[in-house]
């Protein structure tokens, strides 16, 4: 190279791409539970006995203590005494008889039911493509 040629530089530009990603908060949503209470009443069947009692009079002269007894649905009680006489015996007084009888009846038995409800409220605002 000769001393009288010029050198000049070109400074060469290249453009170069850098992507990185963020996050942004882009609305909100709030949601509020609320709980409703209804009162119903229910039909609910309840079994109960009763008991009818009958004094049946007997007065007969027995020589052991009678046991109680079964008769169907009747319970049979005896009631003895001692009887002061020439000699001492057992007199069967009376019985008691005593029959169950089932039956039922309908109430209305009040019982609180609850449920609850969500309400969704968007609150900020909302990015592209979401929806409303």
């Amino acid at each position: 190279m000769n001393s009288k040629e010029e050198v000049a530089a070109i400074p060469l530009v290249e453009e170069r791409l850098n992507v990185a990603k963020r996050q942004v908060e882009a609305g909100r949503v709030r949601v509020r539970i609320s709980v409703d209470e209804r009162e119903e009443r229910i039909p609910v069947e309840l079994a109960h006995d009763e008991v009818e009692i009958e004094r049946v009079p007997k007065n007969i002269a027995v020589s052991e203590l009678p046991g109680v007894r079964l008769e169907g649905n009747t319970t049979v009680i005896p009631v003895v005494e001692e009887v002061v006489v020439v000699e001492k015996r057992l007199v069967l007084v009376e019985e008691i008889h005593v029959r169950k009888k089932a039956g039922a009846t309908t109430e209305e038995i009040p019982v609180t039911l609850r449920s609850e409800q969500a309400a969704v409220e968007r609150t900020g605002s909302m990015s592209v493509g979401e929806e409303r």
